[in-house]
């Protein structure tokens, strides 16, 4: 599976079979960021041949491996250029490959899926939030299929280029960030608290997992079992302190990677507000996100 994502771009390589888990065996990634190649609007020419060669030689070591299919998926960063489908056909005409477009809808509902599975049916209600480079995903429900499921263009990555001003950023930016996020969230709080309280509020992706880390969650060494946290009442503390430092200085914080850290206060901004927004005071964190919610709706298809 590709994921062209808005920071990186990933090849996973699972060993697909009805029922197994979205566990790859062999992975590569590379750290494009296509959305701060954008010119425009438009996706830059060095960020597309970049692209086109990353997905050629996932495409080399797809075959080597073995892999009998090949799926591809794009999320804002493609979605939201304005030569999006140039990228696509480029990428078509060098690779073959069909890199299809998934909507913020359904970024919101596969993370949801995702989590579903990971927590399972005794976890009753579950409120799931996500915070990729380009959007945040909030997604609600008892089911597989989530009861209302929303996206929101605060991902870390777009939230820093929009808002945050300087190196550490301004007091005066993270403010204004902090006053459109709360009222982006503000908008759809609603629809999402009516539905009933979670029994268990879930945050997955990598800017959340990198926030519990600083909080003193377990590191990734210790493995997918181990219990992690993030706490509102962290978040409070963190934000300023955060907010204080260049991002070479937060890329020295345990846990949190060079390629990320220009992008930790905002991230850690929009998370704020979503928690202090929807009411929660803890957020459980979940190993898996959307990548492996395109993985298991796509084993669900394969014959048993």
């Amino acid at each position: 599976m590709l994921d062209v994502g808005s920071n990186t771009v990933h090849l996973l390589l699972v060993d697909a079979h009805y029922g197994a888990a979205p566990v790859p065996a062999s992975k590569l990634k590379i750290p494009l960021r296509l959305a701060e190649h954008l010119e425009d609007g438009r996706i830059g020419e060095a960020a597309i041949d970049a692209l086109v060669e990353f997905a050629e030689r996932s495409q080399r070591l797809a075959e080597d491996k073995g892999a009998t299919e090949i799926m591809a998926f794009a999320t804002s960063a493609i979605r939201d250029a304005t030569n999006g489908e140039e990228v696509l056909d480029r990428v078509r005409e060098r690779t073959g490959l069909e890199i299809s477009v998934l909507t913020g809808d359904d970024e919101a509902r596969l993370t949801y899926l995702a989590a579903r599975r990971w927590f399972g049916w005794s976890s009753g209600r579950i409120l799931v939030l996500d915070i990729g480079g380009g959007s945040l995903e909030l997604a609600t429900g008892t089911d597989e299929e989530p009861d209302a499921a929303v996206s929101l263009p605060l991902g870390a990555g777009r939230a820093t280029r929009a808002f945050l001003v300087g190196d550490p950023p301004t007091p005066e930016s993270v403010r204004e960030l902090r006053r459109q996020a709360r009222a982006s969230i503000g908008d759809v709080v609603g629809r999402l608290r009516r539905l009933g309280a979670p029994s268990v509020a879930v945050a997955t992706s990598k800017t959340f997992k990198q926030l519990a880390r600083i909080g003193g969650a377990a590191p990734s060494s210790e493995g997918d079992y181990v219990r992690r946290a993030l706490r509102l009442d962290q978040l409070r503390e963190m934000v300023p302190r955060l907010a204080e430092m260049t991002a070479a200085e937060r890329s020295r914080i345990p846990g949190v990677s060079e390629g990320r850290s220009e992008q930790m206060v905002a991230g850690a901004v929009v998370a704020e507000a979503a928690m202090d927004l929807l009411d929660l005071s803890e957020l459980v964190v979940c190993p898996w996100a959307l990548r492996e919610g395109v993985i298991l709706r796509r084993l669900d298809g394969l014959p048993r």
